[in-house]
């Protein structure tokens, strides 16, 4: 029976321990959001030094949008929902949560008492002048209950399990920006496969178109009314154009098996729609750079993964205190089984003990300073995510807008160029007032901006996608 005064005793030690505990372990503190208050955009004003819109700060965000509202493709919405169940990396990041899970279990439990047992027999044969009359062949059979308690005196369990949840969220916040980009990838991918299409179309169509006029010119040239020389010119101009039609039917069966690859199929065709059918106007609206902690998942792992830096340099403050540890053992041990039970075979210990190190080396200190630069490394890197994040919104704010300011352009060339082609043909097969030259020139500028109208075009969406991605969308 453990008396009065030395029960006292551990209970003050034990508040005193739990008091100076609180000036070891750190509480956490949300590392600052060093962004400006609004993006970077094509809408800022050219006075302003800062580079800032001027225009009134936008709290609404497409990144709360659900990506079937953004990408309104029917048959894109599909690859995007069969990816989003079947992309292996997405597999990965699922089997990377469940590995943070059991580590949150194993460092939760370490509050928890270890209990272990032990069951043997052990045979022993004495001398006659050592057995003292007792048998000198004795068999002694022992059951042994044992438990060890470390008490969380210094706070380096509560740290330790603080971590393990930072990083479980971690990985979930992981998993969340591998979805948020595995959605960018099949969109972008799509929209690539449709303007590959578009292009193909273009060069076929070019190439029907050339075919007929070095038959044109064949049939002028039969006549006596061209030189040969306009004939070869435009059976050359024909092959250049056929040509291209297997470089582009190459990269189509590339990009189909990348998406193939994204939605875990094997290499085969992608059933699609065509570029034309694909939304272009969008109302861009990308809230404030401070809305990024709240939806990109890349930021909120790099602080979460600072969080667990943090935890961790309060465990490595820990070591340098004593660990507080209770043992207790009990169970029966006799020398033969018809009195094993009795309680004369009872036996039992606890006991309570401080263990500190006091001399290891310096690993203490190198451990506390490992753990401090790792928190530093991992701030930096949150710095750098939400540094990263609002560059990539701005840059594919600038990207649409310059789509945009390209369309009208585009089109009045793409206008004037058809025209000139059609009146340097005419000149050319019915007055001969020009050469071939003109007219394989006209082809070539009219084929050159169709292919940048579809660029411009593709553009427009690619800057979609990358802004949505940028704005974290996607995942919710």
């Amino acid at each position: 029976m453990i008396n009065m005064p030395y029960k006292i005793m551990v209970l003050v030690m034990i508040g005193l321990v739990s008091w100076s505990s609180c000036q070891i372990t750190r509480p956490y503190a949300s590392p600052e959001n060093k962004v400006n208050e609004r993006y970077h955009s094509p809408m800022s004003n050219p006075k302003d030094t800062t580079g800032q819109s001027s225009l009134e700060i936008d709290t609404m965000n497409m990144a709360t949008l659900k990506w079937s509202e953004i990408f309104t493709d029917t048959l894109l919405q599909g690859l995007i929902a069969e990816g989003l169940k079947a992309n292996i990396d997405i597999k990965i990041a699922v089997e990377r949560i469940t590995e943070a899970q059991v580590n949150l279990r194993l460092q939760k439990a370490a509050f928890l008492p270890s209990l272990n047992t032990n069951i043997s027999a052990n045979s022993q044969q004495y001398p006659t002048f050592q057995s003292f009359g007792f048998p000198r062949n004795n068999t002694q059979y022992d059951v042994r209950l044992s438990t060890d308690w470390e008490i969380d005196i210094w706070g380096k369990l509560g740290s330790a399990k603080r971590a393990a949840l930072s990083q479980l969220l971690a990985t979930d916040a992981a998993k969340r920006a591998v979805q948020t980009q595995l959605i960018a990838d099949i969109a972008s991918n799509y929209y690539e496969l449709l303007a590959l299409d578009q292009q193909l179309l273009i060069i076929k169509k070019t190439a029907e178109n050339r075919a007929e006029d070095a038959a044109a010119i064949e049939m002028l040239f039969e006549n006596a009314l061209l030189n040969g020389v306009a004939v070869v010119q435009s059976k050359a101009n024909f092959y250049e154009a056929k040509l291209d039609i297997p470089d582009i039917e190459q990269k189509i069966k590339e990009k189909e098996h990348r998406l193939s690859f994204l939605v875990a199929r094997n290499p085969g065709t992608i059933i699609r729609q065509s570029l034309k059918e694909q939304q272009v106007e969008y109302d861009l609206k990308p809230g404030i750079p401070a809305q990024l902690l709240a939806h990109r998942p890349d930021v909120q792992m790099a602080e979460l993964n600072f969080r667990t830096a943090f935890e961790e340099t309060n465990v490595a403050r820990t070591y340098f205190y004593p660990v507080l540890k209770i043992t207790a053992s009990g169970g029966f041990s006799n020398l033969g089984w018809n009195q094993w039970f009795s309680s004369n075979s009872l036996f039992g210990s606890i006991a309570g003990g401080l263990t500190q190190s006091i001399f290891n080396k310096g690993a203490n200190q190198a451990r506390l300073s490992t753990a401090q630069s790792r928190q530093q490394q991992a701030l930096y890197q949150f710095e750098k995510s939400l540094l990263i994040a609002s560059q990539e919104v701005s840059n594919a704010l600038f990207e649409y807008d310059t789509a945009l300011q390209k369309e009208k352009s585009r089109r009045k060339q793409l206008d004037a160029l058809s025209q000139a082609l059609e009146f340097n043909k005419e000149l050319f097969l019915n007055h001969q007032q020009t050469n071939y030259t003109d007219v394989l020139a006209a082809e070539q500028n009219l084929l050159k901006a169709q292919l940048k109208d579809i660029d411009d075009q593709s553009q427009k969406l690619y800057a979609v996608v990358q802004l949505y991605r940028a704005l974290g969308g996607g995942w919710d």
